[in-house]
């Protein structure tokens, strides 16, 4: 294929060649570029290195959760049974979950001192003058999702006011979640377990960009995990994935069905909402004291009713995001795959606490609020618990008010504050469900409480309308409601009156645990998603032969006699395309120059399909690979050395290869989105 070019005439229009940089001070970089051989040809085939996995005795999944998280693991010798950590220290009256709050605390001196429950009643007791050294953070998982520019060096606030590096917070979380969950095999193996035994599985949503999923792996690896040369001890999952990974498995006797369409288990549709999550409670209080789920190793009832193209969507609705995946079942092994790329946004149930906010400035001023957060951080965690476990009471049909108790130093601060009661406060607003009950309590109508929880409902309703206008998604057979939210009766019902009609809704019945277990299957055989969609199209920037009014003038390189167009983009895949797990893409380079000593090979991203030039507006630098071309003996190296570049997709990382054919000498990297 070299001899063609050996000639060094234009042999077609994909002439091209990478340069270093964004903009034209490219042109400075010259020397170091490339240039494509054509044809340029593209190898789809699956790394045969994939298969050979190393073998862990274990697999431990955590879901760091916005608002709770917790862990979750198998013995790979039998995959069969799933434990959920066990019971935690602490707890709520209220709320029941095998999940801990995502809480930690720090010391005055920022050094990691406790986590979940530990942390917040520990902070919870601290006198107040003291609390404020100490630095309390919770559900700081969403500014991971809602920071444009995330790097390594993105900074947390804790409660008072005090910044830290997020990367130091989610690597202290997750260190402990490694030593908990270590300390715990190995109480219950009776020998010591050493973290090189365990493959980890680490939940994101779907809907993060990026930088994001990078930054839990980079917080991973900080926190011991596993390290970049061990890379594969560590998978990053996908939320919904995951969620639907544990949907195939479910029998009927494990989900709760809200539909119109038929009587299930002997319910009929109008019993299931009511009856169904009767019957659930109490099947769930049954079996709080086992931790232990058996997941049978058949494919569930609902599974072995979708046929080979049948689609389906998960709603993972958690604390901070709504994550919407669509997948499509491919037989015979009903592989999973990605049909449409995840969609979702910040509409968790954090949204309606935000409206309880909202609500309480409305009565209280914003000005107090603010102050009280701020002298009295404990107190205002007392309330969101106390808000929390009166949210968990909010259904369609509830007739009687719902009372959250106010901390007296609420009460107190506020006398102080303004001078006047509480209790005044209440009759001089003209928020009329909101009463004051002379048991030191706020009293909230039903009404009151689902006006809480509409804009974050509706939110989700209008998304999910939005996609299932799409063709991709028309005939889906089933919706999974899944995630911490999908608990939420008033939730459940405003998808069941949307979509009862379209498809049948489906609800695991210990929703809340639904990834967690799912991660843990996922681990066990992460092949079971075949193909996804990639949410960012990569490519290299290269020189191309100039070519006359089809290139812009402001690209024309002159070098050597030789007129290049820089800055062009030479695409490898296109946002939205499908790859499949460990697909290859590959491309044939030549140095721009032969006498040239080094090639410098920049991989570059975007979220557009159409891009021509690496200095179109969004394009970002992902990656750099240096290949050093001294080293062969002059004879054999051929006029125009071939330089081929792999990219390997696939899990939720990329990495790309370099190999100098002539000397088979080759540098890897991996697709960097926080150093750039």
């Amino acid at each position: 294929m070299a001899d063609k070019e050996a000639g060094g005439s234009d042999t077609g229009p994909r002439e091209m060649a990478p340069t270093s940089a964004y903009s034209s001070p490219a042109r400075s970089l010259g020397d170091t570029g490339i240039t494509p051989l054509s044809p340029s040809h593209t190898v789809n085939d699956a790394d045969p290195d994939v298969s050979e996995q190393q073998t862990f005795l274990v697999v431990v999944a955590v879901d760091f959760g916005t608002t709770s998280s917790g862990y979750a693991y198998s013995f790979t010798k039998e995959p069969e049974c799933i434990h959920v950590m066990r019971r935690w220290e602490g707890g709520d009256p209220g709320v029941s979950n095998q999940k801990t709050p995502t809480t930690i605390l720090l010391t005055p001196e920022r050094k990691f001192h406790s986590f979940g429950y530990a942390a917040r009643d520990f902070y919870h007791d601290l006198d107040p003058n003291e609390a404020k050294q100490w630095l309390y953070l919770e559900k700081f998982k969403m500014k991971l999702h809602t920071t444009g520019d995330l790097t390594m060096d993105t900074d947390l606030t804790a409660a008072n006011g005090k910044k830290i590096k997020a990367l130091e917070i989610f690597a202290y979380a997750l260190r402990y979640f490694k030593e908990q969950a270590l300390k715990e095999l190995s109480d219950q193996t009776g020998s010591e377990f050493e973290n090189s035994d365990v493959r980890w599985v680490i939940t994101v949503p779907a809907i993060w960009k990026q930088p994001a999923k990078q930054f839990m792996r980079q917080a991973a690896y900080q926190a011991g995990l596993a390290s970049p040369e061990n890379s594969e001890q560590l998978i990053v999952a996908l939320e919904p994935e995951a969620a639907s990974i544990y949907c195939r498995k479910l029998r009927l006797h494990q989900m709760i069905e809200l539909s119109s369409k038929a009587a299930v288990n002997g319910y009929s549709a109008s019993d299931t909402v009511g009856a169904g999550f009767a019957q659930a409670k109490e099947h769930i209080r049954r079996n709080r004291q086992s931790r232990t789920f058996l997941v049978e190793n058949v494919i569930g009832e609902i599974w072995s009713e979708l046929e080979e193209g049948d689609r389906y969507v998960v709603v993972d609705s958690g604390g901070g995001t709504v994550d919407l995946t669509v997948h499509q079942i491919r037989l015979p092994e009903g592989h999973l795959k990605e049909l449409y790329k995840a969609t979702g946004g910040p509409y968790g149930s954090l949204g309606v606490d935000y409206e309880f906010e909202k609500l309480l400035c409305k009565i209280f001023g914003e000005d107090f609020i603010e102050q009280f957060k701020i002298k009295r951080p404990a107190a205002w965690v007392d309330l969101m618990i106390a808000f929390e476990s009166r949210k968990r009471a909010a259904a369609p049909d509830r007739t009687n008010p719902l009372n959250i108790t106010l901390p007296f130093s609420f009460i107190d601060y506020y006398k102080k504050f303004r001078g006047h009661s509480v209790e005044h406060a209440l009759r001089k607003s003209n928020v009329d469900f909101v009463k004051w009950s002379s048991q030191g309590m706020l009293r909230m109508s039903p009404d009151a409480m689902n006006a809480l929880f509409k804009p974050t409902i509706d939110s989700i309703i209008e998304h999910l309308r939005d996609l299932f206008q799409k063709p991709e998604v028309s005939t889906v057979k089933f919706l999974f409601l899944v995630g911490g939210f999908a608990e939420a009766p008033l939730l459940q019902q405003a998808v069941h009156a949307a979509f009862g009609d379209q498809c049948r809704i489906i609800i695991p019945q210990d929703v809340g645990l639904t990834i967690l277990k799912g991660a843990v299957l996922f681990g066990l055989d992460p092949t079971v998603i075949k193909v996804r969609r990639s949410p960012l199209t990569y490519g290299v920037g290269v020189l191309n032969r100039y070519v006359e009014g089809k290139h812009p003038p402001e690209k024309l390189l002159v070098k050597d006699g030789t007129r290049w167009c820089t800055d062009v983009f030479d695409k490898f895949i296109s946002a939205d395309q499908s790859v499949a797990l460990g697909e290859l893409v590959k491309r044939s380079y030549t140095p721009a120059k032969p006498s040239q000593l080094v090639i410098v090979i920049n991989i570059y991203s975007s979220e557009l399909d159409n891009v021509s030039f690496i200095t179109d507006p969004g394009v970002k630098k992902c990656g750099t690979l240096r290949l050093d071309l001294t080293g062969a003996s002059g004879t054999a190296v051929p006029t125009r050395r071939e330089i081929q570049t792999l990219m390997q997709f696939g899990d939720t990382e990329i990495k790309a290869t370099a190999v100098d054919i002539a000397t088979s000498k080759s540098v890897k990297v991996g697709i960097d989105f926080l150093n750039y």
